[in-house]
């Protein structure tokens, strides 16, 4: 039975919260859909926890946030010396989107906002072959950027890539770790309120666009899936 501590880095807006739930709420939606045995606790930094000691955790996730990894703020350093520490132990490790960036640049990547500005709706990926992670050639996952990581850490194999971003998934070699950009634990309707949250801000074309795209299929269970299994991985440090 796997025991996940998931780190809440930010809070979805309080006038969708009570329909949709909060990040925390949407991944245990996505890790009990594999493993209805599952335990998750839920360590939140806009309410003020306190991080514990990776070391006595048995499998961390970190979830999105409106802030970027580059922003200076206190917790996001805390979070850095989290991460490192997690990584050196081999605690089974998973960041999504906020948290595949912020992994990424503490272990020595590079992140920033991208040129290519909103990353919204269904995007494709391409499966890095025979990976041991993910499996088929091609995932389509709801996602919702301005941020990318530009440069991977040297310990990070990207298994999930498109045009648009080129290192949407990391896989790590200390086995333990992976990350993604994209949002597995998101349903459509949610998705559609992250199009519908980037009205005004991201251009009317590629908002149009987000939002067509979410009515074709989507792969978010078998996303969903992996990961929590990678999540259930036991590695001795």
């Amino acid at each position: 039975m796997a025991r996940i501590t998931i780190i809440e880095t930010g809070q979805v807006p309080q006038k969708y919260r009570e329909r949709h739930g909060s990040f925390p709420d949407m991944f245990e939606r996505m890790v009990r859909a594999e493993d209805p045995t599952a335990t998750v606790d839920v360590v939140s930094i806009p309410n003020g926890d306190t991080l514990p000691d990776p070391r006595n955790l048995e499998a961390v996730l970190i979830t999105g946030a409106a802030a970027g990894v580059y922003d200076g703020l206190d917790w996001i350093a805390q979070l850095e010396d989290f991460v490192r520490t997690a990584y050196a132990h081999k605690t089974p490790m998973v960041g999504v989107c906020f948290g595949h960036q912020l992994i990424a640049q503490a272990l020595g990547g590079t992140v920033r906002k991208s040129e290519k500005g909103w990353g919204i709706g269904r995007h494709v990926y391409q499966v890095l072959p025979d990976n041991g992670v993910v499996e088929g050639e091609a995932v389509a996952i709801a996602c919702s950027h301005q941020d990318q990581v530009i440069e991977p850490p040297n310990d990070a194999l990207t298994i999930l890539s498109s045009e648009f971003t080129p290192h949407a998934g990391l896989l790590y070699t200390n086995g333990t770790t992976l990350t993604v950009q994209p949002h597995p634990e998101f349903d459509v309707e949610f998705a559609q309120v992250c199009c519908e949250l980037r009205d005004g801000r991201a251009p009317d074309d590629v908002v149009a666009t987000a939002r067509a795209s979410l009515a074709e299929p989507m792969d978010h269970a078998k996303l969903g899936g992996a990961i929590t299994r990678f999540l259930a991985r036991r590695t001795d440090p």
